[in-house]
C-alpha cells in the first residue's frame, strides 16, 4: 500500500470541545479512509454527536473548541470561515440528522427541498435538477417518486422521511456521509432497510461513511472500524472483528454484555397453572374520521377482535411496528380510550363503566409510559408525583404517604431523599425508575409498559429490565409489556403476541413465536433484526420490497370478518388467511 492510498480521507486529531467550563469531548482522534464505514458508539452523552457536528462546522454557539484539527483531505475545518464550510457541506461532506422531521422544512415540498440542495452547489438547468431529485429517490427506493416529491414532509412516514434525507444527503455524490443515529427512531424492519439502503449507495458511489450509534447491532452490521467513546473520551478504536472478539476497554466490555441478543433465552418458566389476572376478548378500537359534507361516514380500525389471556406473574409481550395497533390496545386496557369488546381484570367486567367504579379498578391496573419525561410534571416534586395514586384514593395522611414514597424509591433503587427533588434533576434511566415506583404505589396487579426501556441507553436498559424482573418476583406482578424490540421482548417475556394492522397474527410461548416463527409478518420482523456478531451479518435486500397491508379506513358500520387461528402447537395460535 502506497503513502498515497493508505493517507486518510478525514482525520479528526486531539480534538476537545468545551461548553463554558465543561470539557465534553477530550483530545478524540480517529482517522476515516475512502470508501470505508467507521461507527462512533456510545451512549447518550458521550460526546458523539457533537464531534459529528465540530466536523459540520455546526457546534452551537455555548460551545468551544480549544484544541485539535480536523483535517479534509489535507485541509483544517476548524481553520474555515462560515462562507467555506458552507460550501463544503453537502458537496464534499453530507450529513444525515437524527430527527427527519425537525431537519425538514415543514413549509416547502420535498421536491422544492430537493431541488434547493442540488442548486446550491451545482449550476444545472430546472429540468437537469428536477430530474436529478427524481434519480435520487429512485436510488433510496422511495416508491411513487412523483407523488412524493410534490408532498409535505408531515405527508410521510417516519421511514420514507429518512429516506428522503439521505436522498438529500446524496445529492451531490458527498466523498464523505455523516449518519448521526439514522436509524434510532424507527421501526425494525425500517431500520434494516435504511442501513441496507446506505450499503447500497456506499457501494454505488464510493461513499465513505461516518455512523454514529448507540445500537451495537447496528455497528456490527455496517462497521470497518469502531470508534467507542464515554464521557467524552474515547475508550477504545479497533477494527470491528477484533473489537466484538476481544474488547480492550473495560467499558466496551460492559457496553457489550448489556446488550440483548435475540435467540440467546431459552424455554420460559411455565405459568400455565396460574390464576388469570386479565380476560380479553375481542377488543375493538374505532376512531371517526371527520369527512365532508358529502362524504360518507369513516371509521379507522385501530384494534380488530384482538383476544389473549395474561396470568398472575406472567409477562406477556405485545410487539409489531407503528399504528400495529400496539399502545392503542394498552390505552384500552386502562379504559383511557372507548372499546368495543370484553376486558375483565380479575373477574371484573371494565367496559363501560365509569366514574368511581373505575377509580376502584385502576387501583389493580396501572401505566408505564414510554417517554418518562413527558409523564412526569416538571412543576411537582418526587414526593408529590409518586404519591399522587395515593392521595387521588385516600390512602393514608402526609406522613404516611411520605414514608410509602420513601419505600417506593428504595424499591426501586433510588435514595429516598430523592423525593425533594424535580423531575430534570434526574437521568433518563432513573426518570423511569420514578415511573415504575409510582406506578406500584397502589400494589396493582397488572402494570402496561408501553415502550417503558425504548429510549433508553443500553445499559440503563438492562438495569430496568432487571428491576422489572425483580419487582414481578417480590410483588407476583402480570405485565403486558408493549415494545417493538424482539431482543428486549425475548429477554423478559414468558408469551408473546404479534400485532399487525390492528390484529394479532401469532400468539404463543417466546420460544415458540421467536425461535420458530410461522406467520410471514413475524419471519419478516425477526429477520429485520440486526446481532451484535460480526459473523452474522444479515441480508437485508428482501426487506426493501414492501409488503401490502389493507387499509384501516372503512365505511361506519363496516364489521371485519373474525380472524382465524391454527394451532400450531399447544397455545401457539397462527392467524390464517
Amino acid at each position: 500500500m502506497t503513502a498515497e492510498t493508505s493517507r486518510p480521507l478525514l482525520s479528526v486529531e486531539r480534538l476537545s470541545i468545551d461548553f463554558g467550563p465543561r470539557r465534553v469531548v477530550s483530545e478524540l482522534s480517529f482517522a476515516l479512509h475512502a470508501g470505508k464505514t467507521l461507527c462512533i458508539a456510545g451512549e447518550s452523552g458521550s460526546g458523539k454527536s457533537l464531534t459529528s457536528l465540530a466536523i459540520m462546522g455546526l457546534l452551537p454557539k455555548a460551545a468551544s473548541v480549544p484544541g485539535g484539527a480536523i483535517l479534509f483531505e489535507g485541509r483544517d475545518l476548524l481553520g474555515c470561515s462560515d462562507r467555506q464550510m458552507q460550501e463544503l457541506r453537502g458537496k464534499d461532506i453530507g450529513m444525515i440528522f437524527q430527527e427527519p422531521m425537525t431537519s425538514l422544512n415543514p413549509l416547502m415540498t420535498v421536491g422544492r427541498q430537493l431541488q434547493e440542495t442540488v442548486r446550491r452547489h451545482e449550476a444545472l438547468s430546472g429540468q437537469e435538477t428536477r430530474a436529478r431529485a427524481r434519480q435520487m429517490l429512485d436510488a433510496v427506493r422511495v416508491p411513487q417518486v412523483d407523488k412524493r416529491l410534490a408532498q409535505y414532509p408531515h405527508e410521510l412516514s417516519g421511514g420514507m422521511r429518512q429516506r428522503v434525507m439521505i436522498a438529500m444527503a446524496m445529492l451531490c455524490k458527498p466523498r464523505v456521509l455523516i449518519a448521526d443515529e439514522p436509524t434510532t427512531a424507527l421501526d425494525v424492519t425500517i431500520q434494516a432497510q435504511i442501513l441496507e439502503l446506505m450499503r447500497e449507495l456506499q457501494a454505488q458511489f464510493g461513499t465513505t461513511l461516518l455512523m454514529i450509534t448507540h445500537d451495537m447491532g447496528v455497528v456490527a452490521e455496517m462497521a470497518d472500524e469502531v470508534v467507542v467513546m464515554n464521557q467524552g473520551l474515547m475508550e477504545e478504536r479497533a477494527e470491528v472483528r477484533s473489537l466484538f472478539a476481544a474488547p480492550q476497554a473495560a467499558y466496551t466490555r460492559k457496553l457489550l454484555a448489556a446488550v440483548p441478543v435475540l435467540g440467546s433465552a431459552g424455554p420460559p418458566e411455565s405459568r400455565e397453572e396460574r390464576p388469570v389476572v386479565l380476560e380479553v376478548d375481542n377488543l375493538q378500537v374505532r376512531f371517526p374520521l371527520r369527512g365532508g359534507w358529502f362524504e360518507p361516514a369513516r371509521n379507522v380500525h385501530a384494534v380488530e377482535n384482538v383476544s389473549f389471556r395474561l396470568r398472575q406473574g406472567e409477562t406477556l409481550g405485545i410487539v409489531g411496528e407503528s399504528g400495529c395497533g400496539k399502545s392503542t390496545t394498552g390505552k384500552a386496557l386502562l379504559s383511557m380510550l372507548p372499546f368495543d369488546g370484553s376486558v375483565k381484570l380479575l373477574g371484573c367486567e371494565l367496559n363501560g363503566i365509569g366514574g368511581e367504579a373505575l377509580r376502584e379498578v385502576r387501583q389493580d391496573i396501572q401505566m408505564i409510559f414510554q417517554d418518562p419525561y413527558a409523564s412526569l410534571n416538571p412543576r411537582k416534586t418526587i414526593l408529590d408525583l409518586v404519591g399522587e395514586p395515593l392521595l387521588i384514593h385516600g390512602k393514608g395522611d402526609r406522613q404516611q404517604r411520605q414514608a410509602r414514597v420513601a419505600e417506593l424509591l428504595e424499591q426501586v433503587g433510588l435514595p429516598a431523599e430523592a423525593m425533594q427533588r424535580y423531575p430534570h434533576m434526574f437521568s433518563g434511566g432513573q426518570r423511569q425508575r420514578i415511573c415504575i415506583a409510582r406506578a406500584l404505589a397502589l400494589n396493582p396487579k397488572v402494570i402496561v409498559a408501553d415502550e417503558s426501556v425504548s429510549a433508553l441507553d443500553v445499559s440503563v436498559q438492562a438495569q430496568v429490565l432487571e428491576l422489572l424482573e425483580r419487582l414481578q418476583r417480590e410483588h407476583d406482578l402480570s405485565y403486558l409489556f408493549i415494545s417493538h424490540d424482539m431482543a428486549v421482548v425475548e429477554r423478559i417475556c414468558h408469551r408473546v403476541a404479534v400485532m399487525f394492522c390492528g390484529q394479532i397474527v401469532e400468539i404463543g410461548r417466546r420460544d415458540q413465536v421467536l425461535g420458530n416463527p410461522q406467520h410471514p409478518y413475524t419471519q419478516r420482523l425477526l429477520s429485520a433484526v440486526p446481532i451484535p456478531d460480526v459473523d452474522q451479518r444479515r441480508d437485508f435486500k428482501a426487506l426493501l420490497r414492501e409488503i401490502q397491508v389493507p387499509d384501516p379506513i372503512k365505511p361506519k358500520g363496516y364489521v371485519a370478518p373474525p380472524q382465524q387461528y391454527r394451532q400450531q402447537d399447544v397455545d401457539h395460535l397462527v392467524a390464517v388467511g
